[in-house]
Formats: C-alpha cells, sequence, structure tokens
C-alpha cells in the first residue's frame, strides 16, 4: 500500500489529539475560509471524526468585504460537502470597524457568527485553523506594540468562554507549509485571500518582511521559538491567576458602588502581582482592560501615596481612602 503523506499524517494526529476530550457522539464546527489552513483542519476533523461518531459541521463566515466573496463562500462549502461534513454551512456578516481597525471588527463580526451557530447546533466546540505560524506573528506583533505579557502569551490551544464553549486550535504545532502540502496531496482548490498579501495590515508586513529577516539575520527557528515563547508566558500566567484568584478572596470587598481592595494586602505583594490583581478586580467589575500606565498610576496610590487622587479610569474612579483602595462605578 502507498505510504500516507507525512503532511497529512502530521496534520491528522494534531487534530486527532485535541479532539480527545470531547465526548463520542460530539458535535464540533469548523470555521472554513477555504484557504489551505482551515481547508486541511476540516479534512482531518472529518478522518478523525468517524471512529468517535463525532458530528463535523462547517461553517464559512462571508465578511462581504471584496468582491465576488460569496463565490469564495460558496465553493468552500461545496469542497466541505466533498470531504465529507456533515453540513456545509455559510452566513455573512457585516463588519464594523471600530477604533482597531477593520480586521479587528471582522474578527469580531466572525467569532460571533461562529457562537452563534454553535448554540445553535448545540456544538461541542468550535476549531479553528490558527498554525504555528499566526502564533508566531501574533507573538512577534504584541511584543511590537509592547503589550505586555498577556499579548504575548498569543492564542491558547484551547480556550473556555462564559457560556462553556470550547474554542479549539488544533493546527498551532503545525507549519503553515504542512497545511498547504496537505491540500496539496488531497487535491483540494485552495483559496489564497488577497488580505494575506496586502501590506496595509501589520500582520501581513509581520508575516511577509519581518520575519523572513529575522529568519534570515538570526537563523532559521525563529517562528517556532516565539511560540514556545508563547506557551511558557501562558504557563506562567495560568500559575499567576491561581495566586491572584486566591489572594483576591482575602483582601477584596463589596463597597458602595464599587469595590475596595486592602491597600497594606497590595503593598506586600510583589510588583507583578499587584498589578495584576488592581487589572484583574477593574476587569471583572467594570468590564475594563487597564493599560499599563493607567495601571501603574492605581498602584502609586499603594506605593506611593502623597494625598493625590482619585484616578480617572474608563467606567470607574480609583482612590484611596485610609487603608483601602476603593473602584466606584463612574
Amino acid at each position: 500500500m502507498p505510504s500516507l503523506d507525512p503532511a497529512i499524517a502530521e496534520v491528522r494526529l494534531a487534530v486527532r489529539t485535541a479532539l480527545a476530550p470531547l465526548a463520542d457522539g460530539a458535535t464540533v464546527i469548523v470555521a472554513l475560509s477555504g484557504g489551505a489552513d482551515s481547508l486541511a483542519l476540516v479534512a482531518a476533523t472529518v478522518f478523525g471524526a468517524r471512529a468517535r461518531r463525532i458530528t463535523v459541521l462547517s461553517v464559512t463566515v462571508d465578511h462581504q468585504l471584496q468582491e465576488g466573496s460569496d463565490a469564495v463562500a460558496a465553493t468552500a462549502a461545496v469542497q466541505a460537502e466533498h470531504i465529507g461534513v456533515a453540513d456545509a454551512l455559510q452566513t455573512k456578516v457585516v463588519v464594523h470597524a471600530d477604533g482597531e481597525g477593520i480586521e479587528a471588527g471582522a474578527r469580531e463580526a466572525r467569532y460571533a457568527a461562529l457562537r452563534g451557530i454553535a448554540q445553535t447546533e448545540g456544538a461541542a466546540a468550535v476549531l479553528l485553523g490558527h498554525t504555528l505560524d499566526d502564533q508566531a506573528e501574533t507573538v512577534l506583533l504584541g511584543l511590537a506594540r509592547g503589550s505586555g505579557a498577556a499579548s504575548l502569551q498569543g492564542m491558547a490551544p484551547v480556550r473556555e468562554d462564559d457560556d462553556g464553549m470550547l474554542w479549539m486550535r488544533p493546527l498551532l504545532a503545525v507549519r503553515r507549509a504542512t497545511t498547504k502540502a496537505f491540500c496539496a496531496a488531497s487535491g483540494f482548490d485552495v483559496w489564497d485571500d488577497p488580505h494575506n498579501l496586502d501590506p496595509r495590515y501589520a500582520r501581513v508586513r509581520a508575516r511577509e518582511r519581518v520575519l523572513p529577516v529575522l529568519e534570515s539575520e538570526l537563523g532559521p527557528g525563529i517562528a517556532a521559538a516565539l511560540a514556545r515563547t508563547a506557551e511558557q508566558l501562558r504557563e506562567d500566567a495560568e500559575a499567576f491567576d491561581e495566586m491572584i484568584h486566591e489572594t483576591i478572596e482575602d483582601i477584596v470587598e463589596h463597597a458602595e458602588a464599587g469595590i475596595s481592595v486592602s491597600v497594606a494586602a497590595l503593598a506586600a505583594n510583589p510588583a507583578a502581582l499587584r498589578n495584576r490583581i488592581i487589572r484583574l478586580v477593574v476587569d471583572s467589575e467594570f468590564g475594563v482592560s487597564l493599560t499599563r500606565s493607567q495601571t501603574l498610576e492605581v498602584a502609586r496610590l499603594v506605593t506611593d501615596w502623597s494625598g493625590q487622587g482619585p484616578i480617572d479610569l474608563p467606567e470607574c474612579t480609583a482612590r484611596r481612602a485610609g487603608a483601602q483602595l476603593i473602584f466606584t462605578a463612574r
């Protein structure tokens, strides 16, 4: 018998490993764009699901940002049907470009559509086709923006949202070249998104210009090193988060129109832990992510207080009152 193509074997193994925690007979959604990554993911998921009686649905989201996008979505759905999905679903979304740009708006609209369909279909998980290369680009962009450890963690292989939905990225350890080889070996008609070559987007510049220069000047393996960095930082963050939640139970109290934190307890913690507590308290209570400069200003109410304050923050105000740091809604 002919041997299995190495690219197909690698992708199938990655997907089979990712599906292992799911119950037999579950339903999963695979986000399908028609590109190599998502086509390889659909095919490997269909293959791995058969023995587990897992129902595989594909969802193609038409962002309506390019002429002919409806035809691209239809072609992707037809390929998914030929591959063997139980149903190849299509949906259109309206993209609103906010302060973060059209990429962020498209991502938000896409994820909302996927979440809605997954809930309607009773899916246990949504599978996304991000690869190791996507992870490396994410980490590099976070590093360039000075976004801190949270951004440098990149994308998690598995994330559970507030509704209990699992968002899984089975291909985070697989290179983009491997998914392309998978599709070539399988005879798939791959769609190349023109946006992936548009230098107006920072991610494209990182992919097409920055990473090749780093590979050339510093040696091969840069993408894999960036992905390892993300994995290590995620491990550190999980440990930090566990420590923070244990600490918060003892030092946080509800106050009128807000929440208060013990100044003495904050002061007793290292700066990294103290700053994380401040960010988590504000995010949990008011749904706001503080910038580093905002966090440090609040921390000064603990470590360098000389009567200053209150500090205006998005959605809330921070002030010190004796032995308490008090956050109140604006």
